[in-house]
C-alpha cells in the first residue's frame, strides 16, 4: 500500500486534496476519500438526530447520511444558495456526505507545502485537522475525515440508517 492510499497522506507525504470552503476559509480532504460532487438536494430528516446531522439521502440504493460541516465544525449558520455543495465520501468503509458551501479544485500538495497543526491549548480542538498546506498565496485546512467523522459520530450514523430503513 503506498502513502497516498493511507489515511495520513497529506501527513507524510505528497498527496491531492479537494479544495472546499466554508465562510472564508479553505479546506481541503484527501482526494482518494472523494466518492463523487453533487449539487445539494433535499434530504429526508431524521427525528432526534443531532443538528450537524441534516438527514439520509438515497444514493443508488445506499441509504447516505448527510452531514453539515459548517454546523459540525461551530462556524456560523449555514447558507444554502446555488453554490452549496454535497461532497460524497468514502470513510472507513462507509459512504457520508458532507455538505460545504463551495468546491473549488484540486490541488497538488508535497511534504514541503503542508506544516503540522499549530497548538492552541486546550480551548480548540485541533485533533482533526491533519496540517495546514500552503498553495500560492493561501493556506489549506487540511482535514483528517475519518477523526473529524469519528466513531460517535459513526455510531450516530448508524442509528441515522437504522432509522431511515
Amino acid at each position: 500500500m503506498n502513502d497516498k492510499n493511507s489515511s495520513a497522506a497529506g501527513a507524510d507525504g505528497d498527496g491531492e486534496f479537494l479544495s472546499f470552503t466554508l465562510g472564508a476559509e479553505h479546506y481541503g480532504v484527501d482526494i482518494l476519500k472523494v466518492q463523487e460532487i453533487r449539487g445539494y438536494d433535499a434530504v429526508t430528516r431524521v427525528p432526534d438526530a443531532p443538528d450537524y446531522i441534516k438527514g439520509v439521502i438515497n444514493l443508488r440504493g445506499t441509504i447516505v447520511p448527510v452531514i453539515d460541516l459548517r454546523l459540525k465544525l461551530r462556524l456560523e449558520d449555514a447558507r444554502y444558495d446555488a453554490f452549496t455543495v454535497m461532497i460524497v465520501l468514502n470513510v472507513e468503509d462507509r459512504v457520508v456526505g458532507i455538505v460545504v458551501d463551495s468546491v473549488s479544485d484540486v490541488i497538488p500538495l508535497s511534504a514541503e507545502q503542508i506544516r503540522p497543526t499549530p497548538e492552541f491549548g486546550a480551548a480548540v480542538d485541533t485533533r482533526f485537522i491533519s496540517g495546514i498546506g500552503t498553495h500560492d498565496d493561501r493556506m489549506l485546512i487540511l482535514l483528517d475525515i475519518e477523526t473529524l467523522l469519528d466513531s460517535a459520530d459513526m455510531g450516530q450514523t448508524n442509528v441515522v440508517e437504522d432509522a431511515a430503513a
